[in-house]
């Protein structure tokens, strides 16, 4: 059987809020039975913890922070006092340049193809028996699809 009751999955942190709730009011009714010394070494380690958190928030807030001084991330040469910025648009520009000049070596490459291959249908026509004209003939055609002896 399946004891798993339907409906949206219960929040993290509330459930972690009311775990801890829980677990301070079960200590807090406990405490006043434990002798006093252990009550301080408990006090003293509530505040060390305390101030440890509270440090460790404020490195992360100080690590996740971006800086003010400057950008966060730079190009090698990107800075306006480097004067090697022509290098990153020349960088930036270059891989356009090689596409635009591929496509134009591909279109003449193409082109010089399809310029072969009519010439070489042209040369084979002049250079064969029949006329142009026999080859718009109908007659022509039942005449290539039958088998040749």
């Amino acid at each position: 059987m399946n004891n798993h009751r339907p409906g949206p999955a219960p929040n993290l942190d509330a459930l972690e809020a009311r775990f801890a709730l829980r677990a301070t009011a079960r200590l807090t009714e406990q405490a006043d039975a434990l002798p006093q010394d252990i009550t301080e070494r408990l006090r003293v380690a509530r505040e060390q913890a305390v101030q440890r958190a509270r440090a460790l928030r404020t490195q992360t807030a100080a690590a996740t922070a971006p800086s003010q001084a400057g950008p966060v991330l730079t190009w090698p040469g990107a800075g306006s006092d480097s004067g090697g910025g022509w290098w990153v648009k020349l960088g930036a520009i270059l891989p356009l340049v090689a596409l635009v000049a591929g496509l134009v070596l591909i279109q003449d490459w193409h082109g010089s193809n399809q310029i072969s291959a009519a010439a070489e249908i042209d040369a084979s026509l002049l250079a064969d028996d029949l006329p142009p004209s026999a080859y718009s003939d109908p007659g022509f055609l039942e005449f290539l699809k039958s088998p040749q002896d």
